[in-house]
């Protein structure tokens, strides 16, 4: 082996690739037949650089419709197109990314949803809340309404009643009846002038002092059928009176006494003020009680009060 010399091989056999060098030309050597092994291959030895990629470009025709965006050409490879256009901006195109972040709804650029949900909390619980404050104090105007009002003993005027009408409470007290709620009959009226009556106001019965003057009263709800006493509040001018009593319909074997108790000096009614009571039997439900000036009573009295108290008893309050 020489200088220069790799061996019995020329270089062309050694270097397959040897014809593209200066040495290996200048020793024969010849590119391969056969387009580097493939079959039926066609090689074609071009310099470097002169190789272009791509389709072929043709010449510009007349332009034509088209439907739809126009799909610009494309240029050779490696070469800026003039008509070429990012995708984002055809219709429909791919976002790009600052336009997917803004949509994406990133930290503090988005809708507030919560936010937005805590304020439609607090509208519907301020609703709800007004709506509570609304019904309880209607309640409470309706029970001021109530405890304003008076029992019908005490809300009658002072003038004479066709009918006079009391109930008993809801916790079973037995009612009390001032003057001006009874029915008067039979001349009897109503006055305040005598001071020391216990009824609302002062007003008390007078004009009693003559045959048919009556004072009725009728009381709804009785608890149940048996013995009560009838209290009457009155005031005699220092002598003893009487009156008839009459207990749904049927007139007491028992007249109403109305004694000078309160030992009044003759003709004094104010130190007069007193009162009575007489055991009766009433029905459950309703019942009527008239007080009356008949023939053989003396009935020179004001009447201011008609109670009743469950039993027989001597002391009625």
């Amino acid at each position: 082996m020489t200088p220069g010399d790799n061996g019995a091989s020329t270089p062309e056999d050694d270097d397959p690739f040897g014809y593209l060098y200066a040495d290996g030309q200048a020793r024969g050597a010849q590119p391969p037949s056969g387009g580097y092994g493939y079959p039926n291959a066609v090689s074609r030895v071009r310099s470097v650089g002169e190789r272009k990629y791509g389709p072929q470009q043709t010449a510009p025709t007349a332009p034509t419709a088209q439907y739809g965006p126009t799909v610009p050409q494309q240029s050779p490879y490696g070469q800026p197109n003039a008509h070429y256009q990012a995708p984002e901006t055809y219709p429909g195109g791919a976002p790009t990314t600052r336009q997917q972040a803004q949509q994406g709804g990133g930290r503090g650029r988005g809708p507030n949803t919560k936010g937005l949900l805590i304020g439609a909390i607090a509208v519907v619980a301020a609703v709800v809340i007004g709506i509570s404050v609304a019904m309880l104090g209607g309640d409470d105007g309706d029970k001021k309404a109530d405890g304003g009002a008076t029992s019908p003993a005490q809300s009658q005027s002072a003038s004479p009643t066709p009918s006079s009408t009391s109930s008993v409470s809801a916790e079973g007290e037995l009612p009390t009846i001032d003057a001006k709620a009874l029915r008067l009959d039979g001349g009897a009226t109503l006055s305040s002038d005598v001071k020391g009556a216990k009824s609302d106001g002062g007003i008390y019965v007078t004009g009693f002092n003559q045959a048919g003057a009556s004072v009725s009263w009728t009381v709804d709800g009785i608890p149940d059928s048996g013995k009560y006493s009838v209290y009457v509040g009155y005031s005699v001018p220092g002598k003893d009176q009487n009156a008839t009593l009459t207990v749904n319909g049927t007139p007491s074997n028992t007249p109403v006494s109305l004694r000078n108790y309160a030992g009044a000096s003759d003709g004094d009614y104010t130190k007069g003020w007193t009162r009575t009571y007489n055991y009766v039997q009433l029905n459950k439900g309703t019942n009527t009680i008239k007080i009356s000036c008949e023939q053989g009573n003396q009935c020179d009295a004001l009447l201011d009060q008609v109670w009743l108290v469950k039993g027989w008893v001597k002391s009625g309050g």
